[in-house]
């Protein structure tokens, strides 16, 4: 067997990560899946106890906050303990870090962010589904919905951002600039506020040595 032969050459690997539990499968009865993005495994990589493991087959279920990999000899859904996880990066080159110190957030759940802008400030979000129940009797139950919360953090400090003038406010940015640097390029808060975040920070980060 293929997976066999690498299992055992890559036996402390995935000692590693095939400790955790089984991952329970989703409910069959809900519209959508649980997790970010694909339903999918998808070859991404992770951090555990400072090691990089690179090409491990990845889910990342944002309904609890949760990583999955497969076992590679039985194929089983299971999850990884996110008390070792430092750090992991999805397929698509997307950066998620473990975060302590929001703990009172009530999403935080296991702490993982993903990191969008770094700097003096630095600009993470949290993605999360909440379950509906269906509007309409029929083939499911339940759907997904999906949400993301952005924060900036400075030293431990984390300021959530719902406005787009909570994080111009924050960063101390002139109202010019932005209208300069973002607006008049189509960038807008409440049409991507990710995009615009995004921008911010860098537009932020571009101005600082000015600044001082």
């Amino acid at each position: 067997m293929a997976n066999l032969d690498q299992y055992q050459a890559e036996l402390p690997f995935f000692q590693e990560l095939i400790t955790g539990a089984q991952y329970p499968e989703p409910p069959r009865n809900h519209d959508g899946f649980p997790f970010l993005e694909t339903r999918s495994f998808q070859n991404g990589g992770l951090t555990i106890n400072r090691v990089f493991y690179p090409d491990v087959p990845l889910l990342y279920d944002i309904r609890y906050d949760q990583l999955v990999t497969f076992h590679p000899l039985f194929t089983q859904k299971l999850l990884i303990n996110p008390d070792k996880i430092d750090a992991f990066v999805l397929s698509d080159e997307r950066q998620f870090i473990k975060v302590k110190g929001n703990e009172r957030y009530f999403y935080n759940r296991n702490g993982f962010y993903e990191l969008l802008e770094s700097g003096s400030y630095r600009l993470i979000s949290k993605h999360y589904k909440e379950e509906k129940p269906a509007r309409e009797v029929g083939e499911f139950v339940a759907y997904y919905v999906e949400y993301e919360d952005f924060f900036l953090e400075k030293e431990g400090e984390f300021f959530p951002i719902r406005k787009k003038k909570d994080a111009i406010k924050l960063l101390q940015i002139e109202k010019k600039a932005v209208r300069e640097k973002l607006i008049k390029k189509g960038i807008y808060f409440n049409q991507n506020p990710r995009k615009f975040l995004i921008s911010l920070v860098k537009l932020y980060n571009s101005s600082k040595p000015a600044m001082q």
